[in-house]
């Protein structure tokens, strides 16, 4: 049986060679509407119409020496057009401003050489901010068991940490590092959030598959699909960006294999894609590594608002209503 039949018939346990089969799908035939539909229907099954918007803090705008080649804020190419640091006082000032709209899981992202034990002070100032409903998450460099502990004390809830598409090529962090970060993470019983990225036009449908199916053996309950922006100044400029039909198709293909329990996102935020069955999206402020502004909220950021206007027009809606 043909992949795309498997689905429609209801099975979505996918082998690798499956999902490469379903990735192959032309973007301009009737089979890619059948995968969304497909996509969109587990998702509506699932996740019925609760919608879901994070909110996500860049707290410094300094050079990483991890040199990523899609990233501005890498050592080597810095793109950004400042360099600072945010003060505790100022973060808890942003997260009581951002609380006057709504959103339900809150990100906090560092350059990985990031102080950690600064960072762990930041957090326990910032989670009494939150409601107790709302989760906190981690965006930093990778760390150990002592570390994840620490971060669930502080009041973390969960972790957003991947293995990036190249990782070890176009960056110099090492898959085995990111595999023990994940693993750390899990023992300390944080959840971590998962995503595919940076997807750029060179990536094979093979590549995608591994990180893909790396997603669904560690059960994802909060998935993603990311594509690349190309920043210029950043290495992987010249490279360009897939197409929203093309990063559509493998939203709607990582949910289906991967079969989130709480959410499927897209970033950044496309409107075909919520065919697909996407019911979650980013704002972000702060540092934004696909940016070239240093305040991303006056650039390429979505603001809550932004997010949940795209999600009504899709019928989704957050647990205050």
């Amino acid at each position: 049986m043909k992949a795309i039949e498997k689905i429609k018939a209801g099975n979505i346990d996918l082998s690798e060679d499956e999902i490469i089969e379903l990735l192959r799908i032309s973007n301009f035939s009737s089979e890619y509407y059948d995968l969304l539909a497909a996509s969109n229907a587990l998702s509506r099954r699932k996740f019925g119409n609760r919608g879901y918007v994070f909110t996500q803090i860049g707290i410094n705008a300094e050079p990483c020496p991890i040199n990523c080649n899609f990233c501005s804020m890498a050592a080597t190419h810095y793109s950004l057009n400042d360099k600072w640091k945010k003060s505790v006082e100022d973060i808890c000032q942003e997260v009581q401003f951002l609380q006057k709209s709504y959103f339900d899981d809150f990100f906090m992202m560092t350059t990985a050489n990031y102080p950690i034990e600064e960072f762990i002070s930041v957090g326990r100032s910032v989670r009494g901010l939150l409601r107790k409903d709302q989760k906190m998450v981690a965006n930093i460099g990778d760390f150990g068991l002592d570390t994840a502990l620490k971060l669930k004390e502080a009041g973390f809830t969960g972790v957003y940490h991947i293995n990036r598409l190249r990782e070890g090529e176009d960056t110099m962090a090492k898959t085995e590092d990111r595999e023990a970060t994940m693993r750390a993470i899990k023992e300390a019983g944080l959840e971590l959030y998962y995503c595919i990225e940076p997807i750029g036009p060179e990536h094979s449908y093979e590549e995608l598959a591994v990180e893909i199916l790396r997603a669904k053996d560690l059960k994802i309950d909060v998935m993603a699909a990311m594509r690349r922006i190309p920043v210029k100044g950043t290495p992987l400029y010249e490279k360009g960006q897939i197409s929203d039909l093309e990063l559509t198709k493998i939203v709607a293909v990582s949910n289906l294999a991967v079969n989130p329990a709480r959410s499927m996102n897209v970033h950044e935020p496309i409107k075909l894609a919520m065919l697909a069955g996407v019911n979650q999206l980013y704002a972000e402020v702060g540092a934004n590594p696909r940016d070239t502004e240093s305040h991303t909220e006056q650039n390429r950021g979505f603001n809550p608002e932004g997010a949940w206007s795209l999600l009504r027009e899709f019928g989704y809606v957050s647990s205050a209503y």
